[in-house]
């Protein structure tokens, strides 16, 4: 995870890039299965964020067979200030050996001269 804060002091770029799963030598429903299937991988980020931020995602690595139909879905979900869910999703006939993707979290970080009044 790499993490740059921009000339403004509130506002961080936090970008990465991770395996979502890999199925293809253990067997798994990604690549041996049929019908809907769902992997979510956790992360959580080095640092909080003062709120959700925003949040790119794209396939870094899509190792799908090409026998049928390429069927896919990658999207962030239960984003918060400390972390998200990188969700892929695909259907049908669709076999996926392994997915890797690359994020960006982008959002203003906690400022030392913020303060809450209730």
């Amino acid at each position: 995870m790499r993490t740059t804060r921009l000339r403004n002091p509130r506002t961080s770029i936090v970008q990465g890039d991770v395996e979502v799963f890999s199925e293809f030598d253990s067997g798994g429903t990604m690549w041996t299965g049929e019908g809907e299937r769902e992997r979510r991988l956790h992360l959580r980020f080095d640092e909080a964020f003062a709120a959700p931020p925003a949040i790119h995602l794209t396939a870094s690595l899509m190792d799908m067979d090409h026998a049928a139909a390429y069927r896919a879905e990658l999207i962030a979900e239960e984003i918060t200030a400390e972390g998200f869910d990188v969700v892929f999703r695909t259907w049908s006939d669709s076999r996926v050996a392994r997915v890797r993707a690359a994020w960006m979290a982008i959002g203003d970080m906690p400022f030392e001269d913020d303060w809450d009044v209730e």
